[in-house]
């Protein structure tokens, strides 16, 4: 009999992670029975029903709807719905990817249940306990029965942290599987003819970073640098429900709906995004997967953050950490228009088949 295995989404850059995941499964003709659980935790159309359609996954086998809320709150939801799914479906190891209170939610309940669970993306680090998910991370890992890393780093503090070796294997980053097979696969996106752009003539930007974007002085200054940069480069601006909601109780809105150059968009889809990210003159980003995803695709980021937990995409990528303070973002935009751009280099085992071998590892040593 097929050994069940449990996946879980939560929130959007889950889905990117686990779709190769699911592929990998299906690809090892019935060994393993492989569903996919989606907490609802950041739901609406467009932040996950398309993002299913896009990367090709299959309905989920539980859907537990629980929401927005307080960190608290949607721990505790997800804890008590997830602990259902896991005695209807007696999964043989659940696989949590990511930094979301959907992963650390469920890997406590499964580890409760006596249920082995794997952390796709562990090891990660930021050591700025300040981000909701840099305590999920250390809590995920702390937990966790198998390690799935995706850079060299997470191999570095896992030792640190005691990890037994044989339990943390060197996978590289699923996210990019997806990535490569949307560029292979994919009908090409008609998001730019959409938008009135033109490939290498807007910059992206997305925030959505409590640090960013929940202080009134400091969205407003960003605001700021970003109008500024729009007389230079069209600005496109797709906007997380978060950042949209706090520039509307911040009265910022308009500003930005009034400045030539910018271009304000709902929540992209994965192929659309994906398209914008691939055009784009450069990315600015508080993000952690689009410093992953750019990198790949060798377009420069500036990442308004003063921390990452993904440092190869800045040692080896394209990327470059950036005080999230005006003065030094607009030194950075500045150097980034007129000088020599960041070419980097592909990450060690960001090759597309990431999931291929975690799902070998899963059927040869772990089931």
């Amino acid at each position: 009999m097929a050994k069940r295995v449990l996946s879980v989404v939560g929130a959007r850059p889950n889905f990117m992670k686990i779709a190769p995941i699911h592929r990998a499964f299906e690809a090892l003709d019935g060994e393993v029975a492989h569903g996919i659980v989606h907490t609802g935790q950041h739901y609406d159309a467009v932040m996950s029903d398309a993002f299913f359609e896009d990367l090709q996954m299959p309905a989920p086998v539980a859907f537990l709807g629980v929401g927005s809320g307080s960190h608290a709150r949607q721990t505790a939801a997800i804890l008590v719905a997830f602990e259902e799914v896991l005695l209807d479906q007696r999964p043989d190891l659940v696989l949590v990817a990511g930094d979301v209170n959907s992963t650390v939610a469920c890997a406590l309940a499964a580890t409760k249940l006596g249920v082995p669970v794997g952390h796709v993306e562990a090891g990660l680090r930021s050591f700025d306990r300040a981000m909701p998910e840099e305590i999920n991370r250390m809590a995920t890992d702390a937990i966790s029965d198998y390690a799935f890393v995706t850079e060299p780093s997470g191999l570095q503090h896992l030792a640190r942290e005691g990890w037994d070796p044989a339990k943390v294997h060197f996978i590289g980053n699923p996210m990019i599987d997806s990535q490569r097979y949307a560029l292979e696969t994919a009908p090409p996106s008609p998001v730019l003819r959409d938008l009135g752009l033109t490939p290498g003539g807007y910059v992206l930007v997305t925030l959505h970073r409590p640090s960013n974007v929940d202080d009134e002085a400091q969205l407003s200054a960003l605001v700021d640098v970003l109008v500024e940069l729009a007389a230079e480069r069209q600005v496109v601006l797709p906007l997380h429900p978060r950042t949209r909601g706090r520039l509307e109780g911040f009265g910022l809105l308009p500003r930005l709906e009034g400045a030539e150059g910018v271009v304000l968009s709902p929540p992209q889809g994965y192929l659309r995004f994906l398209a914008l990210q691939q055009h784009a003159d450069f990315v600015i980003t508080d993000s952690g997967g689009v410093q992953e995803e750019t990198t790949a695709l060798q377009v420069p980021c500036l990442t308004c953050r003063t921390t990452t937990e993904r440092p190869i995409t800045c040692s080896l990528g394209t990327n470059t950490l950036v005080d999230p303070d005006p003065a030094a973002l607009r030194v950075a935009i500045q150097a980034t228009l007129s000088g020599p751009r960041k070419v980097g280099k592909i990450p060690p085992l960001w090759d597309g088949q990431a999931a291929t071998r975690l799902a070998r590892i899963v059927v040869e040593d772990i089931l």
